[in-house]
């Protein structure tokens, strides 16, 4: 009886703690950790959101950019952080592929990390020097069957979307094409621009205007479904690979053990912030399509690429140290 009794107590105590929460988060400033340099994506973003919630809270919202590591740093700092609401931070695809690329990294996301809400998402796209004699991914494959090894693509490192989705284009086309590493995708577009390599897989927003002024030639997007701004382009899946899908991809994430009325209130901000028109044009302007799903729906997500990175990871022998 002792024992149900001081269960009860204690199931009092949570629901009148959450219940308080609820009704006074948030009541002091607030950061969102940002694993990348200002400017590029999930840093607008993150922005973004932190500027909305200043506005709805009347709370100082900082995004701060923790860079390093692919990402790695400033989720380890988000799961170590007290699960109190004030600390978010910008995740991104690494939390799905770090996993298979490293042994000990310093964080568990599954279980030290709470999804809000999958922000933005955005395709990596093919692009091709416009020199090179194919006009679409059927073409290109028949030119890389032809000169094995000859055709390089650029990426932004090991582990990155863009090399991904390369070597997941290398294995289903059964094409020798070589990767070469930059450090990020920006250095790459010279290279491409020049004929110093030969493709690369970026994320749209990195050659969207290259390809609108048709300085290099886009040949297909990695979404399942097509891009909207470039409507005529089409998928890899339209292309002769079912089911080909690279994306990248931020959103909002939480220490685990954040109270469940924050992560409520967090999610309902988040989704109402990338409802406003003017928000979702800006974003769409930079390549990115706006998601604003649920914990749930986010968290689904996690597990399914969790698991497909894992396979392509394993079966290209992609290693951390490449």
């Amino acid at each position: 009886m002792k024992t149900i009794c001081g269960l009860i107590v204690v199931l009092c105590m949570g629901l009148a703690a959450s219940a308080a929460v609820a009704q006074n988060y948030p009541d002091k400033p607030m950061r969102i950790l940002v694993g990348f340099p200002p400017g590029g994506p999930p840093d607008v973003a993150a922005r973004i959101l932190a500027d909305r919630f200043s506005q709805t809270w009347g709370q100082p919202v900082v995004v701060e950019n923790v860079t390093g590591s692919g990402g790695n740093l400033a989720i380890e700092r988000a799961a170590k952080a007290p699960p109190d609401g004030y600390t978010l931070v910008m995740a991104s695809n690494a939390i799905v592929i770090n996993p298979s690329l490293y042994d000990n990294l310093p964080y568990d996301a599954a279980k030290d990390l709470t999804p809000i809400s999958l922000a933005v998402s955005m395709p990596c796209i093919l692009v091709v020097n416009n020199d090179l004699p194919a006009r679409n991914v059927k073409e290109l494959i028949a030119l890389a069957r032809a000169q094995p090894g000859k055709l390089t693509y650029g990426h932004a490192g090991v582990g990155t979307p863009a090399h991904l989705a390369g070597e997941l284009f290398k294995i289903r086309a059964a094409v020798d094409v070589q990767p070469i590493p930059y450090r990020g995708m920006p250095p790459t577009v010279p290279d491409l621009l020049a004929g110093r390599i030969s493709m690369i897989f970026p994320n749209v927003s990195v050659v969207l205007n290259l390809v609108r002024e048709e300085k290099a030639r886009a040949l297909a997007i990695t979404s399942l479904k097509r891009f909207a701004p470039m409507p005529d382009l089409p998928t890899m899946d339209e292309s002769g690979f079912p089911g080909f899908e690279a994306t990248a991809w931020f959103g909002l994430m939480a220490p685990s053990r954040t109270p469940p009325a924050a992560i409520v209130r967090l999610h309902r901000e988040t989704v109402r912030a990338l409802a406003v028109p003017e928000i979702r044009t800006r974003l769409g302007g930079l390549g990115m399509e706006v998601v604003a799903n649920s914990p749930t729906e986010f968290l689904s997500l996690i597990r399914n690429e969790t698991q497909q990175w894992a396979k392509l990871i394993k079966e290209a022998g992609i290693k951390a140290s490449e």
